[in-house]
């Protein structure tokens, strides 16, 4: 059984990792052995009563073959906002000259914005 990308973004963290550990076919033992924690843990994460370090996320996003990203954050909490969406997909098809022009005027409108917010605080 295949979990939906839709599904998956719906889903908190414990849920994520039952879905994508059982769609791989992995029994929890098989998860611990592959991220190299006890089973216990496994339990732990699943049951939302623990959290992994981020070493471990990142054994475990390894161990699934998803970002890390994609087991934690829900859809909109990451990526651009639907109306950028078209524009970084757009750039992204740019060669490596204009990438790094477009990269430049984006640091330095994020830099002017987060001054302005600073010394409005």
């Amino acid at each position: 059984m295949q979990v939906s990308l839709l599904a998956l973004i719906r889903m908190h963290f414990p849920q994520r990792l039952i879905a994508l550990r059982k769609e791989r076919g992995l029994t929890q033992q098989a998860m611990a052995d592959a991220v190299g924690i006890h089973v216990s843990q496994i339990k732990r994460y699943e049951a939302g009563t623990s959290q992994p370090s981020l070493e471990v996320l990142r054994k475990v996003a390894l161990a699934l073959s998803v970002s890390a990203d994609a087991l934690l954050f829900d859809e909109h909490e990451r990526g651009p906002d639907e109306d950028l969406q078209l524009l970084f997909e757009a750039i992204s098809r740019f060669g490596p000259e204009e990438k790094k022009t477009a990269r430049d005027v984006l640091e330095g409108l994020i830099i002017k914005h987060e001054a302005k917010r600073w010394s409005a605080a």
